[in-house]
């Protein structure tokens, strides 16, 4: 019995996670103006992988993804100004939309507007 109410609860968590396997194209606000990045996710139940792009610091692989509901939550590896950095995002999906949050390292953080592209 308790092992079917644990399977129930799995399948549950899975059956809800947001599914925002696809191509998504994201504008943030810097101190040097706008800047974009795109990113591929790939979702498996709850995991989350994909990779990640930008002009300022190239591509990235995503890492340590997951997805919780509408929720998600990835990693990713850039190297800035020689300096290699982790980047921990998070953010909540609506739609077509997402809103993510990234902190960096003794600096600012960013909000990006994401949307869905293919």
């Amino acid at each position: 019995m308790k092992l079917l109410l644990i399977l129930i609860a799995l399948f549950a968590v899975t059956a809800s996670a947001a599914d925002v396997t696809g191509n998504w194209k994201g504008t943030a606000e810097s101190q040097n103006g706008t800047i974009e990045r795109t990113f591929t996710f790939k979702v498996d139940g709850t995991k989350l992988t994909g990779e990640t792009s930008s002009e300022m610091m190239g591509k990235s692989t995503i890492t340590d993804g997951r997805v919780e509901g509408d929720s998600l939550f990835f990693t990713i590896k850039v190297k800035f100004q020689d300096q290699d950095m982790t980047l921990n995002y998070k953010g909540k999906v609506s739609g077509d939309t997402m809103k993510l949050n990234v902190d960096f390292p003794g600096g600012p953080s960013l909000e990006w507007t994401v949307k869905r592209i293919s």
